[in-house]
């Protein structure tokens, strides 16, 4: 599997490889049926469009004003597995292509569940967890501090995810049928790099020889095996940020993760469906890249340029909300009564864990940025860190999702230890601003500490070398400095007490004590436990730095291994799910803490929140394993009626006169011939996306003839080789523009093909239209 392709949909780079993938289906489907056994859980999957506002809208994540979004890389989805005993216990995981999980979006999703299910799913055994991606629209957190950049709170980036996950689940909820899941463990190297190894290097250094690496290199996987269907899917954990597109990228993008679970599910489809057509067992379906049993390609190139020729770009016309989504590629792929695979690359303890695995350089100088500070020359904003596809983000993207891919895929060839055993869950609220911990002292005894309103230090404005911050803020800074004091000052002051309570987090923002208009950061956070079996998940608020992680997985297996009654043995299976229901912010070690970079400065609790979390994370576990309850703890607040939102609405759209929505404004060269490799650009006079989100649906399409006059969707807006941005000339304009960019994948078939654009354009007293319009047909050698 070492020779798996990367651009799956998109790229089939050789034969050989082609050839590889074969082999590996070959052996997907014999060690399938080797592993199938009697089921002891139900389940059931399932996946949804959560594409936000690909216009107008902040990106949620470096918190760069700056960087709004004007157009889509691919969409983002909400995908979800529901797993269950037959006559007991459930438990739901959402993984979303999103920043993080929203305490809004998650009370409004168990809302419509209740509503649905009744008590079936609730807070104690539903997790909805982010990816952390950072170049997914902003606006959908509740608390001041996550939605400034955003201009407040932006109802269409909620709604769609709140629609989203809800449909995921319902889809899993109805998929679900007698079923087995086998876990399956591995390392992988080249993914990830520690981006604060200074503030790592303070932890102790007994603690540090325990380990080989300064991240988490492991990979924790489940593989779903219908009794029916075969594999229907696999959800994966792994450390490394959502950071391979930069602070500048303006398209919406799943970053390395999404990219990853694309990969993997259009590699399984499409393999699964070439296996059924050969085998005659699926001749109702449509292949994934119809041009992979389209036998009578002509290889004519002239009569195919004429044929080409015959077909000049169409005037843009009125279409239907339906049209967009009936030629989404993906939407007809499926039987009837098949469940779509379904794939998820998870997120887990990635707080100090960068996907720009080259290392941080100053962009000035080329050398290496400052060790304990990250600063060239003093100056922050000048180190960057280097993807592996350095400087195209877009590659740097791709191979980190590649490598991803390849992992998974080879834990999901493997797998062959079966969960087995109860399905059970815990959940309870705890107040981080005033938690008791209770922490052994040294020579023996306890000492009570506590934790305190939520703070930010002054290194959390320096960013880190994945997004650098501005002015004159460093990483690794203790103490402040005057200017700002007073600039913090105008906000809100600390008192005493709150200053010691962090102390040597010099404080920036007080955010904890800050309430006007409204709570600026959360005080009461969910945790959670779910199991399956000998798979344990936790389910964490936020982003826990590699020893972080380490300490609360051992500490939590150590409670449920060390109990008299032997359920769980050697073979447990601890992971974390990171910024799951809720988010705020980073969890660093105490000794981390102490040197204030990034992480550091980000940990809102003060200095104990680590030990916080193991203590309550603890007494949850002690709970599940002797099958007592628990307090649920104070309820987080439901501040959605005090939203304030100054994003301007569309107003209208217009087009030149004499120029129709979806007329092109750009074609391609009149009797154009491009090869693989090749990028095709079409500029279309559009609309403002934010008109409709085309849930479901696409943007953009690039279509093959079949025949005559048949054209066939082959690749969509969700596709990795394509595309689509918009643009208009200035920031009050009624007028823009769609720019279609295709690059043709080496596993693309020589024939006839056109660029497609679809959107909806909104007239001044507020009705919206759907429109259509094509390039001219073009020939791929």
């Amino acid at each position: 599997m070492m020779e798996l392709t990367a651009y799956i949909g998109c790229y089939f780079r050789t034969p050989l490889r082609t050839i590889w993938l074969w082999i590996s289906l070959a052996l997907v489907l014999q060690y399938s049926k080797s592993v199938l056994s009697d089921s002891d859980y139900l389940i059931g999957l399932g996946s949804y469009d959560i594409t936000g506002p690909a216009a107008d809208v902040n990106m949620m994540g470096y918190a760069n004003m700056e960087q709004i979004a004007s157009g889509i890389h691919f969409r983002l989805r909400a995908r979800s597995f529901i797993v269950a005993e037959p006559q007991g216990k459930r438990v739901v995981f959402v993984n979303l292509d999103a920043c993080m999980a929203s305490q809004l979006v998650t009370i409004k999703v168990l809302e419509r569940l209740k509503a649905r299910y009744g008590d079936l799913y609730s807070e104690q055994n539903v997790a909805i967890s982010g990816i952390h991606t950072h170049a997914g629209p902003g606006g959908y957190l509740q608390y001041v501090v996550y939605i400034v950049t955003s201009l407040g709170f932006v109802r269409q980036s909620f709604d769609v995810l709140v629609d989203g996950i809800e449909k995921s689940i319902v889809q899993a909820h109805e998929n679900l049928q007698p079923g087995s899941i086998f876990v399956n463990k591995g390392e992988l190297l080249d993914a990830g790099i520690n981006r604060s190894p200074s503030a790592y290097l303070n932890n102790p250094a007994s603690e540090r020889s325990k380990y080989k690496y300064d991240v988490d290199k492991e990979m924790t996987l489940l593989k779903f095996v219908d009794d029916q269907w075969g594999p229907v899917g696999s959800f994966n954990w792994f450390a490394t940020h959502g950071t391979s597109m930069s602070r500048t990228n303006s398209l919406i993008s799943g970053d390395n993760k999404g990219a990853a679970a694309r990969f993997m599910e259009d590699w399984f489809e499409q393999n699964d469906i070439k296996s059924s057509y050969i085998k005659d067992l699926g001749t109702d379906v449509i292949p994934r890249r119809v041009s992979n049993i389209i036998s009578s390609v002509r290889d004519n190139h002239h009569e195919l340029l004429e044929l080409a020729a015959s077909f000049q770009s169409s005037p843009g016309r009125p279409a239907t909300r339906t049209l967009s989504v009936a030629k989404h590629v993906r939407g007809a792929l499926r039987q009837a009564d098949k469940p779509g695979f379904v794939s998820a690359f998870c997120q887990t303890n990635c707080g100090d864990v960068s996907p720009n695995v080259l290392g941080a350089f100053c962009i000035d100088t080329g050398l290496p940025c400052d060790f304990n500070h990250s600063t060239c020359g003093g100056k922050n904003e000048l180190c960057y860190g280097r993807g592996p596809g350095y400087p195209d983000e877009f590659e740097s993207t791709r191979i980190i999702g590649e490598r991803q891919l390849k992992k998974s895929v080879d834990l999901f060839n493997k797998a062959s230890e079966q969960l087995k055993g109860k399905v059970d869950y815990r959940h309870t609220y705890i107040d981080f601003s005033q938690l008791e911990v209770t922490l052994p002292k040294e020579g023996g005894g306890s000492e009570v500490v506590k934790t305190c309103p939520a703070a930010m230090g002054f290194a959390f404005a320096a960013g880190t070398t994945d997004g650098p911050g501005a002015f004159d803020f460093e990483q690794g800074d203790d103490k402040g400095n005057p200017f700002w004091r007073l600039v913090r000052n105008l906000l809100k002051t600390p008192d005493k007490k709150q200053v010691d309570c962090q102390h040597p987090k010099p404080i920036l923002l007080d955010t904890g004590e800050m309430k006007q208009p409204y709570d600026w950061a959360p005080s009461i956070l969910p945790i959670q436990i779910l199991r399956i079996g000998q798979l344990v998940i936790l389910s964490v608020p936020g982003e826990f730095t590699t020893m972080s992680g380490r300490r609360l997985r051992d500490a939590v297996k150590t409670v449920l291994t060390s109990n008299d009654n032997g359920e769980f043995g050697s073979n447990i299976h601890v992971v974390i799910a990171g910024l799951t229901n809720t988010y705020s912010q980073y969890v660093t070690t105490f000794e981390e803490y102490q040197v204030q970079r990034y992480e550091g400065a980000s940990t809102l609790y003060g200095p104990h929140t680590l030990s916080g979390y193991i203590q309550e994370f603890q007494k949850l576990a002690s709970a599940l394993i002797k099958g007592q309850p628990v307090e649920p703890g104070p309820q987080p607040p439901d501040l959605l009626n005090k939203q304030i939102s100054l994003l301007t609405p569309v107003v209208m759209d217009s087009t030149p006169a004499g120029v129709d929505f979806g007329d092109v404004s750009s074609d391609v060269p009149a009797n154009s011939t491009f090869k693989k490799g090749n990028k095709v650009t079409v500029i279309f006079w559009s609309a403002c996306p934010r008109n409709d989100l085309m849930t479901e649906g696409t943007f953009a399409l690039v279509e093959m003839l079949q025949g005559m006059d048949t054209w066939i969707p082959m690749y969509d807006d969700d596709d990795f080789c394509l595309r689509f941005k918009w643009s208009r000339p200035s920031k009050l304009s009624s007028r823009s523009q769609a720019t279609i960019e295709w690059t043709i994948p080496p596993s693309v078939s020589p024939g006839v093909y056109r660029v497609r654009h679809f959107g909806a354009a909104k007239a001044l007293f507020g009705s919206i239209r759907h429109f259509t319009g094509s390039s001219s047909a073009f020939l791929v050698a």
